[in-house]
């Protein structure tokens, strides 16, 4: 037998779909479930429900963790895997082709009736569902998701393209999607999806949408991997922004500012966080900052005092302290953020001269495929902070 053969998981070996839906490297997985209380995993009555089910893998280390922790409630492996698999572990594919590669990665067969399954269900699906699912299009968008009816709609759906019209977010009650409730949910959802806007390239964030439809079926523990940029805001995440960050039950965060530290090869502006949120759990949060090899740890409050910004690296807590004790003016009175003026970038309402209603001046982005630079608008136009208009910019 030679030693030195390389002998990889497979799902480490996937290539992602998009990096909108990003397969979970196995190792991550690992150090989201690292989060939870251990006791869990000898405890045969907990449950666990992965609503965003790509590869499998949170499912598939989760059963692997209850196998060992289980043995002495259920000596029997074969009974104690026929409980693990039939009463702890549910999941929701985002695809049919996830369904299936979630169920070859569970259950070692993607149809759970058949001969190769390592529990035998009455079903083809066992306890990892999907079910095609179509938008509800009002005003040219999804009613639950925001997704453009242009972009998947009828005519996208006729050319073989993908819906992405994903389960649990389209279902006005999630808890009808099982008949039970769940100790823990986790996952990795999808990312965002076209909403139509600009050249097409436009997006709109969706992984809170799953947050918050995790957080309705009042699970003991929740743990999510998404994109960062929440801490910011705008986008649509605003709300999201401000519930998350004024939520006590939120109890650890680990934060990667670049992306490829957490998924390699992969690049999403603004990075990567994996988060536990705690229903018993009151007070501050730990966060851990990721950086190459390199992590710092501080438990403290997702806002300082009088702030209204996420700090988001640890040591520039203590950087704040000393700027603040100089009482000094702080950028927040200097700069805006975006549209300060409710102004869009693909605005035409504006004349190329000035006249009695269009009387002020807006300067055009040098990214503008039009040639004027200097056009007029009407005072109607600037829609925020029009006391703003002749001040310094």
């Amino acid at each position: 037998m030679n030693n030195n053969i390389h002998n990889p998981d497979v799902l480490s070996c996937l290539a992602n779909l998009s990096s909108d839906e990003v397969f979970t490297p196995p190792e991550i997985a690992n150090a989201m479930l690292d989060l939870l209380p251990q006791e869990l995993f000898s405890d045969p009555s907990v449950t666990f429900l992965d609503p965003c089910c790509k590869s499998g893998v949170f499912l598939r280390e989760i059963a692997k963790r209850l196998n060992k922790g289980l043995e002495a409630h259920l000596p029997n492996r074969e009974e104690r895997l026929g409980h693990i698999f039939r009463n702890q572990l549910f999941g929701i594919a985002i695809t049919e082709l996830t369904s299936l590669l979630a169920r070859r990665g569970v259950y070692c067969s993607k149809y759970p009736n058949g001969p190769y399954s390592v529990v035998r269900f009455d079903n083809a699906e066992g306890n990892i569902r999907y079910k095609h699912i179509t938008h509800t299009w009002r005003g040219g968008k999804c009613v639950f998701c925001g997704a453009s009816q242009a972009a998947y709609g009828e005519q996208a759906r006729q050319e073989g393209l993908e819906s992405h019209a994903y389960e649990f977010i389209h279902a006005n009650n999630p808890n009808n999607l099982f008949p039970m409730n769940f100790d823990v949910i986790i996952g990795n959802p999808p990312y965002q999806l076209s909403d139509g806007g600009g050249d097409g390239s436009s997006a709109q964030p969706i992984y809170q949408k799953f947050v918050h439809q995790a957080k309705r079926l009042n699970p003991s523990h929740l743990a999510m991997i998404i994109p960062a940029r929440w801490y910011s805001g705008g986008k649509g995440l605003d709300n999201f922004r401000a519930e998350m960050l004024n939520d006590q039950c939120m109890k650890i965060i680990h934060d990667f500012p670049e992306t490829a530290d957490c998924f390699p090869g992969i690049n999403i502006r603004g990075g990567v966080c994996y988060f536990l949120w705690g229903k018993k759990h009151k007070g501050d949060c730990l966060i851990v900052n990721h950086k190459n090899s390199d992590t710092t740890k501080m438990v403290r409050p997702l806002l300082e005092k009088g702030t209204e910004t996420f700090i988001r690296h640890n040591a520039a807590v203590l950087i704040l302290s000393k700027v603040k004790a100089l009482h000094e003016e702080t950028m927040d009175n200097r700069v805006s953020s975006r549209l300060p003026f409710g102004i869009p970038s693909n605005f035409t309402n504006y004349t190329r001269h000035a006249d009695i209603e269009h009387s002020i001046i807006l300067y055009r982005s040098d990214r503008s495929k039009h040639s004027d630079k200097k056009v007029f608008v009407a005072p109607i136009n600037i829609t925020k902070n029009i006391k703003w208009k002749d001040s310094m910019k």
